[in-house]
């Protein structure tokens, strides 16, 4: 009995041990939040898994808001690093943000695959999004009416494209949609449509576009000879350091290292 009790102490002892030793492990696990541009989840979901895998005791959280959010949160510290797929405005970098571009992406111009459209021009997309052009057979396309289909506002991408095409506060839109992966789904599904989505998004359901005769892809948008594109920009803010495990990832995430990552995420990298 005393044996039998001595082996039931010992394994009790044991077993405190691993759960004190389990709580050591996790209590050392940091976490980085980014928060901010659908459009780059691809970019940034292929860099957490990279930089996890290398670093067990990090943890990469991204919370998908949009790229205005993304900004907000950098500024108000409720994330280490704000993800934005345009430019940071004026009035924002006088809060004390600042902006490190990660890579371009192409803005592509889905539509359906049946539509016979190959190519349209700047203005004529301009034309489209403003009401001017409501039927695709004033386009070289079939007798139908055009279904535009754009983003909420405070997305990077609404402004990226607005900003490209001029079209600012002038979109007549049959559907404001809150991410780029609902915009496709929408487009693959709607012979009529016609949208706008991060090129590393896009997949084999839809059809981009040629915009001034010019498809987009790596090359065109790495010589900026394809007209709507944008940077992804990765926020912080200029007068707070970073923490050492958040530096860390901001580091990677602009090495050499991070190249191939990015590519493989459908981006073009700065470097």
């Amino acid at each position: 009995m005393m044996n039998i009790k001595k082996v039931c102490g010992l394994s009790l002892a044991a077993l405190c041990m691993f759960s004190m030793l389990t709580g050591c492990q996790n209590s050392t696990t940091e976490t980085v939040a980014t928060d901010g541009s659908t459009s780059m989840e691809k970019v940034i979901g292929s860099l957490k898994e990279s930089y996890e895998s290398d670093h067990p005791g990090v943890t990469i959280t991204y919370n998908p808001t949009g790229s205005g959010s993304g900004i907000a949160a950098a500024a108000s510290d409720r994330c280490d690093i704000g993800l934005s797929s345009r430019d940071l405005k004026e009035e924002e970098k006088t809060q004390g943000l600042s902006e490190t571009v990660l890579a371009y992406d192409g803005i592509a111009i889905p539509v359906n695959p049946e539509n016979p459209v190959d190519d349209l021009s700047v203005e004529q997309i301009g034309k489209i999004y403003t009401g001017q052009i409501t039927n695709w057979k004033d386009v070289g396309g079939p007798d139908l009416e055009i279904v535009a289909i754009g983003r909420e506002a405070g997305s990077g991408t609404r402004d990226g494209f607005e900003s490209i095409t001029e079209t600012a506060d002038q979109c007549v839109l049959k559907q404001e949609l809150t991410s780029t992966g609902d915009v496709i789904t929408s487009v693959a599904g709607n012979p009529a449509a016609i949208g706008y989505a991060s090129l590393a998004s896009v997949k084999d359901n839809v059809k981009a576009l040629k915009v001034n005769g010019v498809a987009p892809d790596r090359t065109t948008i790495k010589d900026k000879s394809y007209p709507v594109q944008r940077d992804f920009v990765l926020v912080t803010k200029k007068d707070n350091s970073l923490s050492k495990p958040a530096q860390e990832f901001f580091d990677f995430m602009i090495s050499d290292e991070a190249i191939p990552i990015i590519e493989q995420a459908g981006a073009v990298p700065v470097k």
